[in-house]
């Protein structure tokens, strides 16, 4: 069976790119086939374009649930929803309705393209929040190395996001611009490719002359104000992504009085695979339950 799902994009969320439209589902993807768990799945369309899409998971019990965004990385230019297929069952599975949301690339757009996805997907999970049966007053978002810097992005547009009690990002890049210096002539290729990447959601450019103001959008401690949700970052010790960037971000926002706590984990691990570390998920799990229960 097909559901259209219909989407007005947020007027603020969507500065500098085309609004969201009206688009059809995808076919649902079948979950529990043989009605284990009591779990319902759809892929839907939030938007027109390639990848404005998601996969949405619920208990179809009737009961109204607190949600979890999931928000994939790969460099802003690459990676899929699919790759953070196992992590989304698991938030469904712990009683949440989760939201696993691909976005346009660098590759098709440049920011705030990435951004602006992110608020259309939660419109249109508002919208149809007695469908998936989800509680739109209560929800947070985890996002992944470059999903990382989207989630923390939407946790500090504005002066706060109805609803939003709280970001984790997982080796978030919170800030492009330490990042394009820390790759300059560094032997570290991660980050000499981090660098570029970068440079390719800016639009191609340098952060200089006209291209300055797509960088400060980018650039999210900038953006701290007293509204905006609590966040829990975590990083590796050694990871090319450092723990210097979420720092930057807890001194911003900790001027307005908004908590952010940052983990330092041993090792280099990067991204999902630091998720997969003894300890990490449950830690996430357990500062998502505080908020959002």
């Amino acid at each position: 069976m097909r559901t259209a799902v219909f989407a007005s994009a947020l007027a603020a969320a969507i500065a500098l790119t085309p609004a969201a439209s009206a688009a059809a589902a995808k076919d649902p993807f079948p979950v529990d086939p043989n009605g284990l768990g009591g779990l319902s799945a759809e892929s839907v369309n939030y938007g027109q374009q390639r990848n404005q899409d998601m996969d949405v998971w619920w208990a179809a019990d009737g009961n109204k649930r607190p949600g979890v965004f999931l928000i994939h990385g790969g460099w802003w230019s690459g990676g899929d929803k699919k790759y953070m297929t196992e992590i989304a069952r698991s938030y469904a599975d712990q009683g949440y309705v989760v939201f696993n949301l691909n976005y346009r690339l660098s590759t098709q757009e440049s920011w705030p393209a990435q951004r602006s996805d992110a608020f259309s997907a939660i419109a249109v999970a508002r919208k149809h929040a007695d469908r998936w049966a989800f509680d739109a007053s209560n929800f947070v978002v985890v996002g992944f190395s470059a999903g990382g810097h989207i989630a923390a992005a939407v946790g500090t547009y504005g002066n706060g996001v109805a609803g939003l009690k709280g970001v984790v990002g997982l080796s978030p890049v919170i800030s492009p611009l330490r990042a394009y210096a820390d790759g300059h002539k560094s032997p570290d290729v991660n980050k000499r490719r981090l660098r570029l990447a970068a440079i390719r959601l800016a639009g191609g450019c340098e952060p200089k002359g006209k291209c300055s103001r797509v960088w400060a959008s980018m650039e999210v401690p900038w953006h701290a104000s007293a509204k905006d949700a609590p966040m829990l970052m975590l990083h590796a010790e050694k990871e090319f992504v450092p723990p210097v960037q979420s720092q930057l971000l807890k001194d911003m926002l900790g001027q307005v009085g908004v908590d952010v706590t940052v983990v330092t984990q041993p090792g280099d691990q990067h991204s999902a695979p630091l998720y997969r570390e003894p300890g990490v998920a449950e830690r996430v799990q357990q500062w998502i339950s505080e908020r959002i229960g």
